[in-house]
């Protein structure tokens, strides 16, 4: 079922109901008050026949004609006065009787001093009546034509009135819903012609302020992050090929030198040994792409554990000084943990060693000295790691894209990379929660700070 419609009902529905307890409230508020008021006239006819009769002294047969005379023109009501001892002493109709008061009824009426009842349709009141010392009981009862044909003409006119309101409604809610759901069908017509070819095209706002709005800003919003990712993806492929293209293409070029003709010994170690170089290449690209897919994971895909970061920190140290003998690292504590809780974080180890080794990596390559200074610092919320190399000064228009994929700034002069490393360690660390920064001046510092 469609929002328009579904919408449409609903709004009838609650608009029905509502309307109906209003017009239920009504009629029975009238009901109520007609059947309160008519109790009260009874009453009143019934103290004023006695009046007349016991106090009056009207002749009976004078009552009986003004009984008569008023039944041709309307529902006059039937009253009869009874003495103490439950004998009758005065009935407008005996002929027609219409309340049969037994001498239970009457003593009932005798104790109580006021009853009111209903006989079928008719009004039926009793009270207790004092005159010179003695004790009558009186009956009146009668039928409210006149307010049960008002009652009817209001329920006929409630009636009418609620079916053509609730088509009304019906109507109305249909024009509003169609109002309120043409935006969300322009938004989705125009989302319809997005797709992979155009996706520079945006949803136009033509509201400000409302939920349609912040619907529209957020769709082109997303619209702006799926281009820039499908740009980066394009970009990102296109330096994945080249990167492999390079070393594949020197490798077979190296071999084919070396098929034209025989070699010496030193000539084919030469060759082979810049096949082996460039395959290495190769390898620690493909590496650094397995592990980049590894970080691109969902978080709730991914093993975390307790780890204890200094541990973890030597070994990515061993590590890194056993695959090249060349670099050097020093450590050192800002302060010293008193026990081994003080660095402990919860995340992943694989994911985590591979940040710090490339930052590692990364230092010696660039340091004059081939040497990288880790700081370590922590307090009871962060742990807080900088990697140091003395290295050539970073441009401040490198330091804003050293994190971009494939990026190598002005100082990579001869220094063989693919530009994968920083960006890799950056989506671990967000991975991870955690921030990294980078400064440079007369030393090069990458910051990691850990959340504990």
């Amino acid at each position: 079922m469609k929002i328009r419609l579904r919408l449409t009902i609903l709004f009838t529905f609650l608009a029905a109901t509502i309307l109906f307890l209003f017009a239920f409230i009504i009629y029975n508020s009238a009901k109520k008050d007609r059947e309160k008021e008519f109790f009260i006239v009874l009453k009143k006819e019934a103290i004023t026949k006695a009046n007349l009769f016991l106090k009056g002294k009207v002749n009976a047969e004078v009552l009986h004609n003004i009984y008569s005379n008023n039944r041709e023109t309307l529902n006059e009501v039937e009253v009869a006065i009874y003495n103490n001892h439950q004998q009758l002493v005065y009935h407008d109709a005996l002929e027609i009787d219409f309340v049969k008061e037994t001498d239970q009824l009457l003593k009932k009426i005798e104790k109580k001093g006021y009853l009111s009842f209903y006989q079928t349709k008719w009004q039926v009141v009793g009270l207790r009546y004092y005159y010179n010392n003695n004790i009558y009981v009186i009956t009146a009862a009668a039928l409210d034509e006149y307010g049960y044909n008002k009652l009817s003409n209001l329920l006929t006119s409630i009636i009418i009135i609620y079916f053509l309101s609730l088509l009304l409604i019906i109507i109305a809610a249909f024009f509003f819903t169609n109002k309120a759901i043409n935006p969300i069908k322009k938004i989705t017509n125009r989302a319809k012609e997005i797709s992979a070819f155009n996706l520079d095209l945006r949803i136009e706002i033509e509201s400000k302020g409302d939920e349609l709005a912040e619907l529209s800003t957020t769709i082109n919003q997303m619209l702006d992050r799926l281009e820039n990712s499908f740009d980066a993806q394009k970009n990102f492929v296109s330096n994945i090929a080249h990167e492999l293209r390079t070393p594949l293409a020197t490798i077979i070029t190296e071999l084919e030198y070396s098929l034209n003709k025989s070699r010496t010994n030193e000539e084919y170690q030469k060759i082979i040994r810049n096949a082996l170089n460039d395959t290495k290449q190769i390898v620690r690209l493909s590496n650094s792409l397995l592990d980049l897919a590894k970080a691109s994971y969902d978080p709730s895909e991914i093993n975390f554990k307790l780890i204890r970061i200094d541990e973890l920190l030597m070994e990515a140290i061993s590590f890194v000084q056993n695959s090249n003998n060349r670099y050097k690292i020093e450590l050192n504590y800002i302060q010293l943990p008193e026990n081994g809780n003080e660095m402990i974080i919860t995340g992943n180890e694989y994911l985590l060693k591979v940040a710090f080794v490339n930052l590692i990596e990364n230092a010696c390559k660039y340091s004059h000295n081939k040497t990288c200074y880790i700081k370590i610092n922590f307090n009871d919320r962060e742990i807080e790691l900088d990697f140091i190399n003395l290295g050539n000064k970073i441009s401040r228009e490198d330091l804003k894209s050293l994190f971009n994929p494939f990026f190598r700034g002005q100082n990579k002069s001869n220094i063989i990379g693919h530009g994968i490393g920083l960006y890799l360690t950056k989506k671990i660390t967000d991975l991870h929660n955690a921030k990294i920064k980078a400064k440079s001046d007369n030393k090069t510092i990458f910051t990691i700070i850990l959340s504990k």
